[in-house]
C-alpha cells in the first residue's frame, strides 16, 4: 500500500489523482519504521466508503460458546490457546492484540501467509481461535466446522445479525473493522473535495451498490470529509497504542 500512497501524496492536487485507502492507511505509520508520507499532512480525506466486519471464531473443540466463557477459559489456561492471523501487522493480528490487551489474556500468535492456510489449521485444531473477515469464515461456521462467537463492529452486522458484537457480549469499547475510504492529495481545493464526496456518497446510497457490497459481506458507509478525517485520526492513535504495546513490526 505504501508505494501507491506515496505516489498520490506527491501527485498534483487537482482532483484527478485520488487514493483508495484501507485501515492500513492509519496503521502503517506506527507499524513501519520509515513511512514516506504522513496521512494527516499529505492528504485530504474525501469520505469513508465501506467497512467489513471481522468475526471471532474458535475451533469446535474449544469449550466456549460465548465471549465470557472464552475469556474465562483463556484466563484459566494461560498460553494454552494459539490464535491465527493472516500475517504480521495485518488487521486481524492487531485486532487480536487489542483483544488480549483489553482482556488480560495470554494467547500465542501464530502468523500465516493468508486466510486460507490459517482457517484450514483452525478447522484442524492446530490453532484454536482467530479473527477473520466475515466472508472467509462464515461458510465454515454454517457448515458446523467452526463456532462463531461475536463480530468486531460497534453495531451488529446486517450480514450476521444473529451474532452479538464483542462490545455487547462483554467487552465494552471494543471495535476493530476493516475499512475503506477515499483521500486526495493535501491542498486539493475544497470545491473539488466537496464534489467528489457528494458523487461517491450518492453512489453508496444506491440500492444496487449496497446489495453488491453486502454480497461480499461489506457494508456501505458514506461520511463527510470532516467525519472521515476525525475517524482516521482516532484510528491512528488507537492502533499506535496497540502496535507499541504488542511490539508488532512489519519490516
Amino acid at each position: 500500500t505504501m508505494i501507491a500512497t506515496q505516489y498520490v501524496a506527491k501527485a498534483p492536487a487537482d482532483g484527478y489523482t485520488i487514493l483508495f485507502v484501507t485501515d492500513s492507511f492509519a496503521v502503517n505509520p506506527s507499524l513501519y519504521r520509515n513511512v514516506p508520507y504522513d496521512p494527516a499532512r499529505d492528504f485530504t480525506p474525501v469520505t469513508a466508503i465501506a467497512h467489513l466486519n471481522q468475526v471471532l471464531v474458535v475451533h469446535s473443540g474449544v469449550p466456549a460458546n460465548d465471549l465470557k466463557s472464552l475469556i474465562a477459559y483463556a484466563k484459566a489456561n494461560p498460553g494454552k490457546l494459539n490464535y491465527a492471523s493472516t500475517g504480521n501487522g495485518t488487521s486481524n493480528h492487531l485486532s487480536f492484540e487489542l483483544f488480549k490487551s483489553m482482556t488480560g489474556t495470554a494467547i500465542t500468535h501464530v502468523p500465516y501467509k493468508g486466510s486460507a492456510p490459517a482457517v484450514t489449521d483452525l478447522i484442524a485444531g492446530q490453532v484454536q481461535v482467530m479473527f477473520d473477515n466475515t466472508p472467509n469464515v462464515l461458510p465454515q461456521v454454517k457448515a458446523g466446522k467452526l463456532k462463531a462467537i461475536a463480530v468486531t463492529s460497534a453495531k451488529r452486522s446486517v450480514t450476521t445479525p444473529e451474532l452479538p458484537t464483542i462490545a455487547e457480549a462483554g467487552l465494552p469499547g471494543f471495535e476493530a473493522i476493516t475499512w475503506y475510504g477515499m483521500a486526495a492529495p493535501a491542498g486539493t481545493p475544497p470545491a473539488i473535495i466537496k464534489k467528489l464526496n457528494a458523487e461517491v456518497v450518492k453512489l453508496l446510497h444506491m440500492p444496487d451498490v449496497k446489495e453488491r457490497l453486502l454480497a461480499t459481506g461489506t457494508e456501505a458507509s458514506g461520511t463527510t470529509p470532516e467525519e472521515f478525517a476525525a475517524y482516521i485520526k482516532s484510528e491512528t492513535v488507537k492502533w499506535a497504542k496497540v502496535v507499541k504495546a504488542s511490539g508488532a513490526r512489519a519490516d
